[in-house]
């Protein structure tokens, strides 16, 4: 008998750490209710409310847009009002908007958004007491890198190497002083790390700043790292693997590109005069229109018209030098006017003694005319010997980034086109 009632107590046991086994398997298996965040737009839920987007047509206002929308009026003049914030006059054709309105049968807009670019917005809250504010999407940089070489010239380069079209130009920038772009040759090439501007991590909204880049012109490469040298000022510079700075006191031209159709001479044949002369300037060409830019920050001494040199800028760099601009389609500073190095000062034309549109650049060194490419400049300050340490140690994994890229070569068929 206690035998049987031993067998009855173990089977009891065990069925009860069976039930109770599955019992736990049970709850294990049993699936996590989570509660997913409602999905939001420009901070507001969107399950809230019907939405409507639109583009802003030519000749609307915020009142013709929100007449279909059962909006009372004077709340419309009310926001309308508020005009520190947002003046309603300012809305372009074309920008986007937004309106947030209600999901019952009224489908009245609650709230208006309005999208001057893809970062800055303004909301129109129309619930309530009208309410206006700007504000601005988060914006996330993204790490990019880049490499080609130049076969017929740098805008055809970075375009093989998928880069944006900007990043051609802020390497202009960047090498302005160091790298005469009108004289590039087949097979420099570049490497550059650069940052581009997202928001909701897919809609480019831009290219950020260049933080290092290598260009190897006729055989010498020239390192550029970009670098706060004054945090509290925010002072930040490009300088090269030696800690000397990109910059110097005069750009290598006066535009960003284009090509040299005649350089300083003291004996040129005259295009239009049909003798010969001397040339104590050196043409750019470029398109009608294009900006032209003081090579360095002077004041404007000059800004004027007479019959041979057309529309023209002369600008006082210091007691030493001076540098002019002959005939511009347009002139965009006055005498007198302070202007710093890169501010476009006028725009290409071809008006005075002039064939085609260009720019004259002419270089006054102690009120003689030279010939720029033949003066040696200095640069501007290196990095203090007492930062070098901290900034040679910020530069090398950067350098060592560059110098492990390949240089992306355009691929070319049997015929040995691109």
């Amino acid at each position: 008998m206690f035998k049987t009632v031993w067998l009855t107590g173990l089977l009891c046991c065990c069925a009860a750490c069976a039930r109770e086994g599955k019992k736990n398997t049970d709850v294990r298996a049993k699936p996590v209710s989570v509660k997913r965040p409602q999905p939001k737009l420009f901070g507001f839920d969107i399950s809230a409310f019907k939405l409507v987007r639109g583009t802003v047509k030519k000749g609307d206002n915020l009142s013709a847009i929100l007449s279909d929308y059962d909006v009372n009026y004077q709340k419309i003049m009310q926001a309308s009002a508020m005009r520190d914030r947002f003046d309603p006059r300012s809305l372009q054709a074309g920008k986007k908007y937004v309106l947030f309105n209600a999901k019952d049968n009224s489908n009245s807009c609650q709230i208006f958004v309005y999208q001057p670019d893809e970062v800055h917005y303004v909301v129109v809250d129309l619930r309530d007491s009208p309410c206006v504010y700007k504000a601005k999407r988060k914006v996330v940089e993204v790490t990019r890198g880049a490499s080609g070489c130049i076969q017929s010239s740098l805008y055809e380069a970075v375009k093989a190497s998928g880069a944006s079209d900007l990043v051609t130009l802020r390497l202009a920038d960047v090498y302005a002083w160091s790298i005469d772009f009108f004289h590039l040759r087949e097979g420099d090439r570049f490497k550059v790390i650069y940052k581009e501007k997202y928001v909701q991590d897919s809609v480019y909204v831009g290219m950020g700043a260049i933080e290092a880049a290598c260009f190897e012109h006729r055989g010498k490469p020239y390192y550029a790292f970009r670098y706060e040298i004054d945090s509290a000022k925010g002072i930040v510079g490009y300088y090269s693997d030696s800690a000397r700075s990109m910059r110097r006191q005069f750009l290598k031209s006066p535009l960003r590109f284009g090509h040299i159709s005649s350089h300083y001479s003291l004996h040129r044949f005259h295009p239009i005069l049909h003798r010969w002369k001397a040339h104590l300037g050196t043409d750019f060409v470029a398109p009608r229109g294009t900006p032209i830019r003081a090579t360095s920050s002077g004041r404007v001494i000059a800004s004027t018209y007479n019959h041979s040199n057309g529309n023209y800028v002369k600008i006082r760099h210091n007691a030493t030098y001076a540098t002019q601009y002959l005939h511009m389609s347009r002139r965009l500073v006055k005498r007198g006017q302070y202007v710093k190095q890169g501010d476009t000062i006028g725009l290409v034309g071809s008006t005075g003694w002039a064939t085609a549109p260009h720019v004259c650049y002419r270089f006054w060194k102690n009120g003689r005319q030279v010939d720029p490419f033949k003066q040696h400049l200095p640069p501007a300050k290196s990095i203090k010997k007492s930062e070098r340490a901290a900034y040679l140690a910020y530069i090398k994994p950067l350098k060592a980034k560059l110098d492990a890229m390949p240089y992306h070569e355009a691929s070319t068929d049997s015929n040995g086109t691109s």
